[in-house]
């Protein structure tokens, strides 16, 4: 069993920026044995990916409305991984949620067993 939380959310000015963190664990659990993502959910919308990481960090991918915005990451010591986004904009407005899966990177919600309870992320205009 894997646990996720999320924490960094909030309210942004447009053009502004946000780090958001997931903190994974569980009693027998290999952080770095797992494919991380964050998906996002806005009101009245399907959840949607948004960016994914291996387990040793090494390849990344990102959704087309983010690229270029946002940098996902990880610190595999601190079981952690990590969504940097800039140049905020109304449209990224969201709850964001973090996903865990073993050797999966994948960018479909139902390929992802373990999410956490999701941030906030509000941006105005």
């Amino acid at each position: 069993q894997v646990q996720l939380v999320e924490s960094g959310g909030g309210l942004v000015q447009a053009g502004g920026s946000l780090r958001l963190s997931c903190a994974a664990s569980g009693r027998t659990f290999t952080f770095s044995n797992y494919g991380m993502a964050w998906f996002r959910q806005a009101p009245g919308k399907e959840r949607e990916f948004v960016a994914a990481i291996t387990g040793s960090g090494g390849r990344t991918s990102y959704a087309d409305s983010v690229k270029g915005r946002s940098a996902i990451s990880r610190d595999n010591a601190k079981n952690t991984v990590y969504l940097q986004m800039n140049s905020l904009k109304p449209g990224d407005t969201a709850v964001y949620y973090c996903a865990a899966e073993p050797f999966s990177t994948s960018t479909y919600v139902n390929e992802y067993a373990y999410w956490g309870q999701g941030t906030q992320v509000t941006v105005s205009s």
